[in-house]
């Protein structure tokens, strides 16, 4: 399985405030590299936010800018390549919001949520959070609330799904996003 795992983490409520974005690339069933950028989202952090991940304005000064960013990752995102995210609509809510807020074309992808899958596949699980569905599969998520930390969880969440499940009962998980 070949996919991108995809982590957000936002300075505000305001959906186009991301402050840092993970990607973990996967090709045939093996996690081959990984993407870390802070971002200056350039609008106020709230309180709220900065105490889920830690960040703060502070943090973010001299980071770059989501369009400077996406100059960097924007080819992980075309037709044939499948984005996944644990909650993704709101990784691909961020997404399109920051490509609207600056102006950017938005690309045409397949996406894949692996909350969706979790409750699909672990009903028993307490709640289906990323730190619960790694805890009880035993998959390593050291600082939750960090995008590399999320989006390697959640590569490893899928990993772990297409090894015990195989593929074909995630195929009707993937939406293409337009």
């Amino acid at each position: 399985m070949n996919f991108v795992a995809m982590d957000f983490e936002t300075a505000s409520a305001k959906r186009f405030s991301a402050c840092s974005l993970a990607l973990t690339i996967v090709r045939n069933d093996q996690i081959v590299d990984e993407f870390y950028s802070l971002i200056n989202p350039q609008t106020e952090f709230s309180w709220r936010n900065t105490q889920v991940h830690g960040l703060t304005q502070a943090d973010v000064a001299d980071a770059p800018t989501f369009p400077t960013v996406w100059e960097h990752v924007g080819n992980f995102f075309d037709r044939n390549k499948l984005v996944v995210a644990h909650n993704a609509p709101f990784d691909n809510g961020v997404l399109k919001s920051c490509l609207d807020h600056y102006g950017l074309n938005q690309p045409i992808y397949q996406t894949l949520d692996t909350v969706r899958t979790s409750r699909k596949f672990f009903p028993e699980f307490p709640n289906h959070k990323l730190n619960t569905v790694c805890d009880q599969l035993e998959i390593e998520l050291d600082h939750h609330h960090n995008a590399l930390d999320d989006s390697q969880a959640c590569a490893n969440i899928l990993l772990y799904q297409e090894q015990h499940f195989g593929i074909e009962p995630l195929k009707p998980f993937v939406k293409v996003l337009k």
